[in-house]
């Protein structure tokens, strides 16, 4: 299987593609991600079927850093399951059935939890099924839970939205038609200030990252790739060698804490836990006043940039902070 490939980019996506998946979660013993070449790819096959022969992969331990090398050229879903998970199967067929259709746009990655529970430790997945995705390296999360497959492709077209403004758009084998629309356009260089926070976010300098974004959008305050990856970087910068347990810990012991419900939130975007952070935050809101509201209402808002405007759960937070606002 051979993978065309799409450079990565900073900024313009939920969950920061572009950047260390170390910021992010801990896979570290997993190995670290490296800029992919332009041929390689994820390997192993998965036994496909369904016509999404080569879209399939099946992942373990030993072949996880392959794949997450692949995402810089295509979006990776990442479906964590087990065989004893109620609804696994149909899920399983859902999306297999989807990866198809899709003609090569991205890569299913199913995971045996039981199996590889290193890899579901890394994403911090408490519950299976867990579905995710990897886009240039950076963890996306999507949704836990068996879904009906019609808001599981909304999912999908959001994240391959995500994908092309993140410049992510390269085509695997295997998909429908005959390969020749694979090679797709020469894309433009990054403007001279995103190349310089993408290089530093390459050497784990987050200070600098972000100290370049800012540059970006001073010059051009319209700059939503900009805007964006600065709150990617923030949220790493925020999170960087945090304990969860003890940040859970401390948010619990105190619920009128506002920084550590903040923190708690900031953790939960990163593990994947998207609907309890927006509803921890919106419960804050309701429980603030004054300054105090207006500064988790503005991380609150800033997390729905993360996460991606088109997201179904951003959209169901807003109109829940919209309420506990008005």
């Amino acid at each position: 299987m051979s993978q065309r490939s799409g450079r990565p980019r900073p900024g313009g996506a939920p969950a920061g593609p572009g950047f260390d998946v170390r910021g992010a979660v801990d896979l570290s013993g997993l190995g670290r991600p490296a800029p992919a070449p332009a041929a390689a790819g994820p390997a192993g096959g998965g036994g496909a079927e369904g016509g999404a022969s080569g879209l399939v992969v099946a992942v373990t331990e030993a072949n996880f850093r392959e794949v997450v090398e692949g995402s810089t050229s295509v979006p990776v879903v990442v479906v964590l399951s087990s065989p004893r998970a109620q609804g696994a199967a149909d899920l399983a067929a859902d999306l297999r059935a989807a990866v198809a259709a899709d003609a090569g746009r991205w890569l299913l990655a199913e995971v045996d939890a039981d199996a590889s529970p290193q890899i579901a430790a890394a994403f911090q997945v408490q519950t299976v099924p867990a579905v995710l995705a990897l886009v240039a390296g950076q963890p996306v999360p999507l949704f836990q839970g068996v879904l009906p497959a019609e808001q599981v492709r909304q999912y999908l077209d959001a994240l391959l939205d995500l994908a092309q403004r993140q410049g992510v758009t390269g085509r695997l084998d295997g998909g429908a038609g005959d390969g020749a629309e694979d090679e797709g356009p020469i894309e433009p260089p990054l403007p001279p200030l995103h190349q310089e926070a993408y290089d530093a976010i390459e050497r784990d300098d987050l200070d600098a990252a972000a100290d370049a974004y800012r540059r970006a959008l001073a010059e051009a305050p319209a700059d939503e790739d900009a805007r964006l990856g600065l709150a990617q970087v923030e949220l790493l910068r925020r999170t960087s060698g945090v304990d969860l347990q003890q940040a859970r810990a401390a948010a619990a012991a105190d619920a009128a804490d506002v920084d550590a419900a903040l923190l708690v939130a900031d953790l939960d975007v990163l593990g994947g836990h998207v609907e309890d952070a927006f509803r921890r935050l919106v419960a804050t809101v309701r429980a603030t006043s004054g300054d105090e509201r207006d500064r988790v209402r503005v991380r609150l808002v800033e997390l729905f940039e993360v996460v991606g405007a088109a997201d179904p759960r951003v959209v169901a937070a807003r109109r829940a902070l919209a309420s506990a606002l008005f």
